[in-house]
This record gives structure tokens, C-alpha cells and sequence, in this order.
């Protein structure tokens, strides 16, 4: 079995306050594993323990108890995260620098200098899609194009590894997709991804493996398929059939013993995508009634 490019073992995080004696126990005992190309959402409430466990395998807090290991390394030492890129989940940027200046300016605390730097900065901003505002000032950047210069900043020593708090918290639908479009490139190229988001539509569409973790533990962990398909349940989508013929089915299943006919009837969409149907799939020259 190849080395994992994320192991965490039996993680514990305490915290103490002085408002009470007893610690605040943010993780309490949380295992995972992330192959190397794999793209791992952790999904969760608000306050479930995933920014505690994404910081502790950053190194940004130490373990009460419990191990975290980056491609081997343990996450406390500096080389660690050497292969890693993180996008936190509120990034702080000049915003009077442009989007070209942004990533150049990450890029050489990254040590890349003259020719390569330049073709870097130019590499990112396409794989971003920020090529058209590239000299425009982060001040006039909406939230969906700083989540994706915050990307381009994550990538820009070309990580092994990227680590992603709430990549798409207050973003637009549009946004979020593109983003998401964004990650299937990642992917595409072989690079590790560790998702963290309290949104499971988020997720669904590009992790290969999901963790849900509630009050400090990890309660499920699986494929999308593994964790939403009901045992008790079968479905049929039928196209083209009438009335008639969805009622003799219901009649059909309603002979069997033991069989229930829970729910017959159109199949629906998401609301975000006939969002995304009739707002950025909408041609330009669209008719609309006021």
C-alpha cells in the first residue's frame, strides 16, 4: 500500500478557558486516511471539530493526544508542509495589490524569482479564469473571484497537497460552481485534496470519500454512494410513462407482501441548478418580462 498523503490517528484537541475548570474538548478521537490523488471531503456543523482537526494537521495546534502525518512527515515539523497549500476559510489580502501582483507576491516568499515566477503568476490566473483581471486591485475583486485568487495562491509552489477551509462560504451559486470546476482540474491533475465544509452540496459532486464528523467525532465516512444509499429502498425512474402506467406499477408493488410504495411522481432538479439554468446558462440576448 502506497504512503497516504494524510493519516490522522486517534486525534484529541482540548482546549482550556478560564471561564471553567473542565477543558473544552473540540476532537475527540478523530481517524482518517487520504490517498494520494484523492479528494476528501469533511462535512460537519457549525462548531463539529473540522477547522480544529484541519489546523491540528497543519501544525497550527498541537494534539492533546494523537497523531497527524503529511506523506509521512509529521505535521508538527516544518518540512512537513513543504508540498502543502492551504486556503483558509477567511484569507486575508492587500486588497490595493491586483491579482497578478497577489500571486507574485506569494510566490516569492515561495523563492521563485524573474522568467519563472512570470510564468507562474501567468499559469495560475488561467487556471483560475482571472486572466481578464489580472491588473485589476483585489479591492474590486467580488467574493467568488478572491475565494479563486486565494486558490491560485494556495497553488503557487505547485503542492502535492491542498487544504481548503469552507472554500466557498458566502459565495454565489455561480461562484461555487466554478470552483467546484475548478477542483475537478485539480483532480484531473493528480493533486491531493482535503476539503473541510459544513455543506454536503459542496462536496458531493467532486470528493471521492466523505467523513461527517459531529461533536468532535467521526460519525460516517465513505463514497457519496456508501453514505446516501437507503438499504430498505429501491428506486425506478421511469421516462416517457403516463398516468396509467405509473399506476399499474403502484398497483404491482402494492400487491407485493411487504412492499410499500413510498413516493410516485415527476422527478425533480435541485434549486441550484435551475439557478444555474436560467441565470449564467441563460443566453446573453434573453428576452425576460419585467
Amino acid at each position: 500500500m502506497s504512503e497516504p498523503a494524510v493519516e490522522i490517528r486517534n486525534l484529541v484537541k482540548e482546549f482550556r478557558t478560564s471561564f471553567r475548570r473542565a477543558p473544552v474538548r473540540a476532537v475527540a478521537g478523530v481517524s482518517l486516511r487520504i490517498e494520494p490523488g484523492e479528494v476528501y471531503g469533511l462535512i460537519g456543523p457549525n462548531g463539529s471539530g473540522k477547522s480544529t482537526t484541519m489546523k491540528a494537521l497543519l501544525g497550527l495546534v498541537a494534539p492533546t493526544s494523537g497523531t497527524c502525518a503529511i506523506f509521512g512527515h509529521d505535521s508538527l515539523k516544518v518540512d512537513s508542509r513543504r508540498e502543502v497549500g492551504f486556503l483558509p476559510e477567511n484569507p486575508y489580502f492587500y486588497r490595493h495589490q491586483t491579482g497578478a501582483e497577489t500571486i507574485g507576491f506569494y510566490g516569492r516568499l515561495c523563492g521563485l524569482r524573474g522568467k519563472a515566477l512570470r510564468t507562474r503568476i501567468d499559469e495560475l490566473l488561467a487556471l483560475v479564469g482571472l486572466e481578464d483581471a489580472r491588473d485589476r486591485r483585489l479591492g474590486g475583486y467580488s467574493k467568488g473571484m478572491l475565494q479563486r485568487i486565494g486558490l491560485a495562491q494556495a497553488l503557487v509552489q505547485d503542492p502535492r497537497l491542498l487544504i481548503l477551509d469552507e472554500p466557498t462560504a458566502g459565495v454565489d451559486p455561480i461562484g461555487s460552481r466554478e470552483i467546484r470546476d475548478l477542483l475537478f482540474k485539480l483532480r484531473e491533475r493528480g493533486i491531493t485534496v482535503f476539503l473541510c465544509s459544513h455543506l454536503l452540496e459542496q462536496v458531493q459532486e467532486v470528493c471521492d470519500r466523505i467523513g461527517i464528523i459531529y461533536r468532535g467525532r467521526m460519525v460516517r465516512e465513505g463514497t457519496l454512494e456508501e453514505l446516501t444509499t437507503m438499504e430498505d429502498r429501491s428506486e425506478i425512474i421511469l421516462r416517457g410513462a403516463d398516468q396509467a402506467a405509473v399506476e399499474r406499477i403502484a398497483a404491482a408493488a402494492d400487491a407485493e407482501p411487504g412492499v410499500e410504495l413510498v413516493r410516485a411522481g415527476r422527478a425533480h432538479t435541485t434549486l441550484e441548478e435551475l439557478f444555474l439554468r436560467e441565470t449564467r446558462d441563460r443566453p446573453d440576448d434573453a428576452e425576460t418580462d419585467e
